[in-house]
Parts: C-alpha cells; sequence; structure tokens
C-alpha cells in the first residue's frame, strides 16, 4: 500500500490537450507485468513488452530495496520509487511527491519538488530541472538523479549551501522518464534505444518482429561474428581482428569485402529477410521528439533529397514521456537550468545540434554556456564539453576506416536545442559513462574499445568482457558468440564505478542548480513628500549567478520583464478621483513599473507616488515579480 503523500493537484490545458500535472497515488494500478489483464501486442500476436520475455536477474541490479540505499548495484524503477515514497512520507516539509503521467505501458512516471514549503510556493522561486532514463538502457543517468534527491535530502539542515538552496529554490527531479524501457532492460535480456512502442523500424509492414535474442542461454545478448567461408559471405565481410589486441578480442571494422568476419548482435533471422535484429521491441527515441527542428522519420521525405531523423516519431513530441518534459517546463517557466541525461559518450552536451553555436546563439548566451561547459568539466573530467553539431559530431577527429577528417552532423528534434531555442534555458543533455576506456592504452589520442578493454584486463578482472565461444548457430552455422557485456559495461558501467560515476555528475548539476538568478529585495523605503502624497522605493538586486533571462528567452518570449506593482485594499483605491488611495506614478494603467531583466549583480530600483486622502494610517503591499528571479511582497504603512 503506498503512503498518503502531499499532492499538489493543477490542470494545464495547452493545446488542446489536458495534461494531468500530478495524480493521486491511491489505487494506483500495478505495473502492466504484474496484471495479467494488461494487453501489448505485437502483429504477429505475441504479447509485447517485459511480461513477454523471459525474466532475468542480472547481479548487476538490487530488485528488492535494503535498509540502507547505497550504489554498489542498479536499482529497478520499483526501488526507486521506494526510496522517492519513503522521503516524501518522512520529509513533507521540503518533498512534493506526485505522478506526471503515465507510460506507454501505464506505468507511472513519479517527479519529485524539493523546496521547503515555508518559504513559499515552489512556483514562486527560481528552479532547476533534472531527468534521468530517457533511453531505456542508459541506466547510469537515473542512478545519478537517484543519488543527488538523497544527496540534498540528506543534507538539508546540515550543509548551509543546500539548506539554503532548498529554502530559496525549487529543484524538480525525475529519476525515470521511461520506466517501460527501464523495466525491461534490468528485468529482461532485451536492451534498445529507447520507448518500447511497437515501431516498424525496417519498414516491412510489421513491428517488432525480429528482435534480438539469447541463443547460448547465459542471459545477455552479446555478438555473433562468423568467419566468412562462402563467395556471398567473403562479399559482405566488414571486419577484422583488430591487430592491437594481441588475443584476438577486438573485432575491427572494415569496408565490405575487405574483412574476415561477419559480425552481428545474438539472435536469428525472424522474419527471413536476409537481416539479424533489424526490428526489435520500439525503435523510436525520445530524444529526437522534441519540436526544435524536428524531422520525420526516416522515409518521411518524399523528395529524398531533404534531411530525415531516425526515430523521431509521428510528430513533435508525439510520445507521452516526451510531452510531458515539455508540458511541465512549459508550465514552469521559473525552470532556468535543465539536464536530461543519458550514457554513454562522456560529455557536456549542449545546443546547439544543427548548426555551429556562433551562427545562432547570442554572444551573451554563449558566453554562459561555455561558463557551464568550464564548470562541468571541472567536476566530472570528461574528455568532451560543447555543442552537439560540432563538438560532439567531430570529438574523434577523423573517420577511423577512411582516415578523412569528420565533419560536423546535424541531429533533429535534440533536447538541448528545444531548451535553448525554444525555452530560453540554459539545457544540458549530458551523458555518463565511457565503456571503460579510462586510459589511452595506445597514445593514438582517441579513448575507443581497445582502451576499454585493456582497462578491463587491468582493473575490472576482464569481466566486461566474454571470451568468444564457439556455437552451432540455426542459421549461419558454426560462429563465436563474446564481447563487451552490453548492460554493465559497454552502456553502463560495472557496480563498483556506478557511484563514481553518478556522483560527479549529481554534483555538477548542484553546482548549476546553486548558480540560478535570485532577487533579493535590498531597501524598501517609504517617504512623505507632500501633503497625503508618499514616495515608495523597492530597491533589489541579483544575488545569482545567472541573469532573470537569457537573451534567447527575450526573444521567444518564454520570459517576462521583471516588474513591480502595488496593491491595496480595493474598498480603498475604488472610485478613480474619488478614491481615497491614488497611485499618481507611474501614470500608465496597470499602474505596473516595468524593470527589464536584472542581470547578475545589477541592482534595480522602483519608485510609486502615492496620494492618500484623509488622516487614517493605510496599510499596502509592494510585489516584485519576476519570471525566473523569484516572487517577493512586502508590506508597508502610509502614516500621515
Amino acid at each position: 500500500m503506498r503512503p498518503n503523500l502531499p499532492i499538489t493537484a493543477t490542470l494545464l490545458l495547452l493545446s488542446g490537450v489536458t495534461f494531468s500535472q500530478v495524480r493521486s497515488f491511491q489505487n494506483e494500478k500495478p505495473f502492466p507485468e504484474k496484471n495479467e489483464k494488461s494487453k501489448f501486442y505485437t502483429v504477429s500476436g505475441e504479447r509485447h513488452g517485459p511480461s513477454f520475455f523471459k525474466k532475468q536477474v542480472f547481479p548487476e541490479v538490487e530488485y528488492t530495496p535494503g535498509d540502507k540505499l547505497t550504489f554498489d548495484k542498479y536499482h529497478t524503477v520499483d526501488v526507486m520509487y521506494h526510496w522517492y515514497e519513503k522521503w516524501a512520507a518522512q520529509y513533507p516539509d521540503i518533498v512534493d511527491l506526485y505522478i506526471i503521467e503515465h507510460s506507454f505501458e501505464g506505468r507511472p512516471i513519479y517527479q519529485m519538488t524539493l523546496s521547503n514549503k515555508k518559504t513559499g510556493k515552489d512556483t514562486d522561486k527560481p528552479a532547476a530541472y533534472f531527468e534521468g532514463g530517457r533511453h531505456s538502457g542508459e541506466i547510469t543517468s537515473s542512478e545519478s538523479i537517484l543519488w543527488l534527491t538523497q544527496h540534498l535530502i540528506e543534507n538539508y539542515g546540515k550543509d548551509p549551501e543546500i539548506t539554503q538552496l532548498i529554502d530559496t529554490k525549487a529543484i524538480y527531479l525525475r529519476p525515470q522518464n521511461n520506466p517501460d524501457g527501464s523495466n525491461m532492460y534490468l528485468f529482461t535480456e532485451q536492451r534498445n534505444r529507447s520507448t518500447v512502442k511497437p515501431n516498424d523500424t525496417d519498414r516491412d509492414g510489421l513491428v517488432d518482429e525480429d528482435p534480438e535474442e539469447d541463443l547460448d542461454g547465459d542471459g545477455i545478448i552479446y555478438q555473433i561474428r562468423k568467419k566468412a567461408v562462402t563467395p556471398e559471405e567473403k562479399e559482405k565481410a566488414n571486419f577484422i581482428i583488430d591487430p592491437r589486441d594481441p588475443k584476438g578480442r577486438l573485432m575491427k571494422r572494415t569496408f565490405p569485402g575487405k574483412g574476415d568476419y561477419l559480425v552481428y548482435t545474438e539472435g536469428i533471422d525472424n522474419d527471413g529477410d536476409g537481416s539479424f535484429n533489424e526490428d526489435g521491441v520500439g525503435g523510436l527515441d525520445l530524444h529526437r521528439n522534441y519540436p526544435e527542428n524536428w524531422r520525420p522519420n526516416t522515409g518521411g521525405d518524399l523528395t529524398g533529397r531533404g534531411y530525415t531523423q531516425f526515430g523521431a516519431g509521428e510528430y513533435p513530441l508525439s510520445e507521452v514521456e516526451t510531452r510531458s518534459t515539455a508540458l511541465w517546463v512549459l508550465s514552469h517557466p521559473n525552470i532556468s537550468v535543465v539536464n536530461s541525461m543519458d550514457t554513454r559518450v562522456p560529455m557536456h552536451l549542449r545546443p546547439p545540434s544543427t548548426s555551429k553555436s556562433e551562427e545562432r546563439m547570442y554572444p551573451e548566451d554563449l558566453a554562459i554556456y561555455k561558463e557551464m561547459d568550464q564548470l562541468g568539466l571541472s567536476y566530472t573530467a570528461y574528455p568532451w564539453a560543447g555543442d552537439v553539431y560540432e563538438t560532439y559530431a567531430t570529438r574523434y577527429k577523423v573517420n577511423s576506416m577512411t582516415g578523412d577528417p569528420l565533419k560536423p552532423e546535424p541531429l533533429f528534434g535534440h533536447g538541448p536545442d528545444f531548451g535553448y531555442f525554444y525555452y530560453g534555458s540554459i539545457w544540458y543533455g549530458d551523458e555518463l559513462w565511457n565503456n571503460g576506456a579510462m586510459k589511452d592504452y595506445d597514445g593514438d589520442g582517441i579513448y575507443d574499445d581497445y582502451d576499454g578493454l585493456m582497462w578491463d584486463d587491468e582493473a575490472n578482472g576482464s569481466k566486461g568482457f566474454k571470451v568468444w565461444t564457439p556455437f552451432t548457430h540455426p542459421q549461419l552455422g558454426e560462429v563465436e558468440i563474446g564481447g563487451f557485456h552490453p548492460k554493465f559495461f559497454g552502456q553502463n558501467g560495472p557496480p563498483w564505478q556506478l557511484e563514481d560515476w553518478a556522483k560527479k555528475q549529481a554534483l555538477f548539476n548542484l553546482a548549476m542548480a546553486k548558480r540560478l538568478p535570485q532577487l533579493n529585495i535590498t531597501d524598501l523605503n517609504v517617504q512623505k513628500v507632500g501633503d497625503g502624497e508618499f514616495e515608495i522605493t523597492l530597491k533589489w538586486t541579483n544575488s545569482g549567478k545567472l541573469p532573470v533571462a537569457l537573451e534567447q528567452a527575450k526573444l521567444v518570449k518564454i520570459v517576462k520583464e521583471d516588474r513591480v506593482s502595488l496593491n491595496f485594499d480595493k474598498e480603498l483605491t475604488k472610485g478613480y478621483e474619488e478614491a481615497k488611495v491614488q497611485i499618481i506614478n507611474p501614470e500608465l494603467y496597470d499602474k505596473t513599473i516595468y524593470s527589464g531583466y536584472t542581470g547578475v549583480g545589477e541592482q534595480k530600483s522602483a519608485t510609486f507616488r502615492v496620494k492618500v486622502k484623509g488622516n487614517e494610517e493605510v496599510k499596502g503591499k509592494i510585489q516584485l515579480s519576476s519570471t525566473r528571479g523569484g516572487y517577493f511582497e512586502r508590506e508597508f504603512t502610509l502614516n500621515q
């Protein structure tokens, strides 16, 4: 039975779609794999989802919560949710926990708001949003959110900076944005790129009809290598044994017909089309589904000459998991900083993804992003920090097969582009883990699978690589099965590496949150300047390390300029010329002073002139409102 937790219910209507921002825990339905009535089927009639596949238990995973949360194993969605529920029950003054949406297969997507409720509403405070688990198998990102959540909660009231952060800011935390994919990844041998929603990846009219299979029954889907024997195989062979490894384990890609081997992932050709495992579970990509610079999926360009984007979905925000993120931030424009994380290229990854930074970003904004890049590297020491279009696409400098210099490549529908160009925020899509490439063992300046293999031998007891083992394949004949462990070495680290990667990334996110804009009232002065007339002056400054609005935020009008207004009892201001209290300056109809956008360290002031009739004491409030800098009220008294 789930505990009765604090809930703040509200509805957002956007583009005609009703979006439940929060949902009750009472009578929550069980996860689909625990519900025999759940129906998810492929075109061929087979049950789809984790319950369809053989259940698997990995020693690297904690399936039942213990008495203490540790990071020496990975955690299932249920275990993560257990801790979120426990914290919500233990710390109701600073924690709100709610269901933001339900996934494609019906699992709840939990989200937490971490903020001191006694110091005001979360929406009245500067805010940051951190998310993990968008891609099914990139589970280290979720662990980093879990680590950060525990760190913040357990250090509130102990660490002065964390205490001040939670007292004055709002931190939104979503550990599992794709619980369907994470559940499948940790309970079965299956893996996929993103959502488990059935998809016709190979465009043959069927969906998910050719998944990978664990042929040798060891619970893990490795690779298959087959020595090319027939003329047809030799014509296609595009792998050789990498000569750098004297044990002959590492495979190196070459041109078709120039190799000695064919390499597949473990499985069979289920649909008989000559390709192996080309249409497995799902196939959409939640990180290609954002509206900024979205492009249609492969085959969506009818001219054949335009850009397409594999995994893009039917239309922008077509997937509930992506849509729930976009709707949350759009309904919470107080958010200045976002990191929605993945694995496995160790990089602080930011916009733009379709052009050079200098071509589309305001210089002032780009300078802030570059500062954040360096801030991130100071915590993580990743080999890369920068944009998707240039830094990410050309990080290895040359094509390993041809030796040609790598050129920038566009990537469409990407989260950081939505975050900056559409939403006007600092938005990263950081990637954790590095396939074990801790050192440049061969001194070639590239951290690749060879370096990962050498580190596995040196530091990991060679547990990350399965030695190639002979196997009789039902279709290919004599083959070998082996390669890197796809889940707990290739895509995520061995468990003894987990906390280090989760922690250092979490500390960067925390450092960004500490830099949020923060308006502070420095003075409120009431001065009588004449018979029944008063001047009311409010002064404030931005003590944060970010402006209340990036230049892009001003352009797309996601952030209003800072404004100051007075508020009196309605009876006192009723009647215009006959009113007991008249605001005579500013002369604007709405009597609001528009103060632009407060920069870092900038001091501003706003002065009102008020005329009061009679000799009675008059009380009022002055209100300072900033979309991303906070909302503040101060009371004052006018005495004749």
